[in-house]
């Protein structure tokens, strides 16, 4: 069955750095656009990044140039850099299978001082 398992979360002070990581199994990897997405509480779950089969990268505009999205496809795993922590960035982060309804179970990053 397909499964996509995150890690990497935790607790950091603003201004700090994580790394998040999502391993996929059951699929055919490298073929899909892959995405991070994340909900905080009392909000809705919103898109922060995402990378196409050919690398191709997008962000939402309050993460760009402190997130960085990446892929191994040889590992079949997806990476999310994040930088710079604010602690509006504080939510569980999913991986996701763009276009399908194949989430992970999440991860929880929490920015605090």
């Amino acid at each position: 069955q397909v499964q996509l398992v995150e890690s990497g979360g935790g607790l950091v002070q603003p201004g700090g750095s994580l790394g998040l990581s999502c391993v996929a199994s059951g699929l055919i990897f490298s073929i899909n656009t892959m995405g991070w997405y994340r909900q905080a509480p009392g909000k809705q779950r919103e898109l922060v990044a995402a990378i196409t089969d050919g690398g191709t990268t997008n962000y939402v505009d309050s993460v760009k140039g402190r997130f960085t999205i990446f892929r191994d496809n040889a590992k079949s795993t997806v990476y999310l850099q994040l930088k710079s922590l604010k602690p509006e960035d504080t939510a569980i982060y999913y991986c996701h299978v763009v276009g399908s309804n194949i989430w992970g179970q999440g991860t929880q990053v929490t920015v605090s001082s």
